[in-house]
């Protein structure tokens, strides 16, 4: 390691190439009774699924833990497909991960909409269907920083992903075909936004550099999970009035009214109290109860960090009965679905 990066790398970590390996090996560890390693960088159940259910997959890169990963277990996904800090896993590794959950009844693999996610799993799904893998792509774009008009190609996938593996995870459970998980999965999807504020980005850990600057007393709406460029910045506003703000354009983009069925969840992204969360979650429950939406699931916690950024995720979803039932009353034993308060 050089001089200069251990002056700027401010974190407890060992040599910086090991961090994804090292991280992982702790993860399983912690939880050795629900996850495993199933092959270098893909992280499974130790209860595997039976072969006549649909299997469930997911990829990304490391560095925003708990997701992918803690979401792996009973009820929610069957695999993760790990990558690099704030990297893709890479096509070869995808496929050995489709390779492993071949079986008659299908993979659905979810993907998050960032350019080389979605790189990979085009690749590998392509080689995968060669070998006679069935297999089905469902693409997260729930990020609407883009505009509420943007096409779905250009929104990425941020934390809403979440109840995307939860929905999907909970079908494949009941035994529905693969045609049948997407279509409910897919339905949810769609009825899912999410709209991020930072007013501190983070470091990259293998290197210390600064992902993106913000000057002092400026916050970002719509900046995305690796620095990206969001819909605007403004002077620091209040807890109330950031919520407004975020709440009012999840709730045009899904044209939420009132008797509508919601689920509303904070996500903090890294270095943001859970006292600040709470404060955040009580104005958008308020705005919500206002319009007269019914919000029937929450959740405030660290679903899907970036380091020690500072800021939080909003994330909506308007929601039917079924996907309520698939949200709530279907168990898992993720690690971190059990740590949200859902076993």
């Amino acid at each position: 390691m050089s001089e200069i990066a251990e002056r700027t790398i401010q974190k407890f970590i060992n040599n910086p190439e090991n961090l994804t390996a090292e991280l992982l090996e702790g993860y399983t560890l912690a939880y050795k009774d629900q996850v495993k390693m199933g092959a270098e960088n893909i992280v499974v159940r130790v209860n595997a699924k039976a072969e006549d259910k649909v299997a469930v997959i997911s990829l990304g890169g490391s560095g925003h833990e708990p997701a992918i990963s803690g979401f792996v277990g009973d009820g929610m996904l069957d695999a993760s497909v790990v990558g690099d800090i704030f990297a893709a896993p890479g096509a070869p590794r995808v496929l050995e991960a489709l390779r492993m959950f071949k079986r008659d009844a299908g993979v659905l693999l979810v993907v998050l909409n960032h350019a080389g996610d979605v790189m990979a799993a085009n690749m590998a799904v392509k080689l995968a269907e060669r070998e006679g893998i069935k297999v089905k792509t469902l693409l997260t774009h729930d990020d609407i920083s883009a505009g509420i008009d943007a096409d779905k190609k250009d929104r990425r996938g941020l934390g809403g992903c979440v109840a995307v593996f939860k929905a999907a995870g909970a079908a494949a459970e009941q035994g529905k075909s693969l045609d049948e998980v997407y279509e409910v999965t897919e339905s949810l999807n769609k009825n899912i936004a999410t709209l991020a504020v930072a007013m501190k980005s983070c470091t990259h850990p293998q290197n210390g550099a600064v992902i993106a600057e913000l000057p002092e007393g400026i916050m970002e709406i719509g900046m995305g999970q690796h620095g990206e460029g969001g819909g605007g910045r403004f002077e620091m506003l209040s807890a109330d009035e950031t919520a407004t703000r975020m709440a009012k354009l999840l709730i045009k983009k899904l044209n939420i009214s009132s008797g509508d069925k919601v689920f509303a969840y904070i996500n903090g992204v890294g270095a943001t109290t859970y006292m600040e969360l709470m404060i955040v979650f009580r104005k958008v429950h308020h705005v919500l109860e206002e319009l007269g939406a019914q919000v029937v699931e929450s959740k405030v916690s660290e679903i899907l960090t970036v380091q020690e950024m500072a800021g939080f995720q909003m994330i909506m979803g308007k929601v039917e009965d079924e996907h309520v039932k698939l949200l709530k009353d279907c168990s898992s034993n993720a690690p971190y679905w059990t740590v949200l308060g859902k076993k």
